[in-house]
């Protein structure tokens, strides 16, 4: 969908700011995501003009469905976090559209700080 696109034109920017510290990895939304500790995304966030984050469980917005992308992220988070097979996440959610420099200088700042400190 093209308000689900930014993403796609943002990660070849940021892979070659970030170069080897960051490996960026697509992941269809429809299949289940990997099981692991800690999980970093980036996604398009239908209700936003500014770049944010998501890190808290009361955050994912599941009533509230724009389309499958966003029910099946905020489901798969929620049910990997009960089943115990995640212990955190952390989502940078970017606007559907918007002036690409300053998003993409929003996200840097972001990983930089959240990220890159861990």
């Amino acid at each position: 969908m093209k308000e689900d696109s930014l993403p796609f034109e943002l990660v070849p920017m940021l892979e070659k700011h970030f170069q080897e510290k960051i490996k960026f990895v697509h992941h269809d939304p429809n299949d289940n995501l990997p099981v692991l500790n800690r999980i970093f995304i980036l996604d398009v966030v239908i209700n936003t003009i500014d770049v944010i984050t998501i890190e808290n469980e009361k955050q994912l917005e599941t009533e509230s469905i724009y389309s499958a992308h966003d029910w099946d992220l905020a489901f798969n988070l929620k049910l990997l976090l009960k089943m115990n097979k995640l212990k955190s996440f952390f989502i940078i959610g970017i606007p559907p559209s918007g002036d690409v420099d300053k998003i993409k200088k929003d996200v840097i700042a972001i990983i930089d700080k959240n990220v890159l400190t861990i």
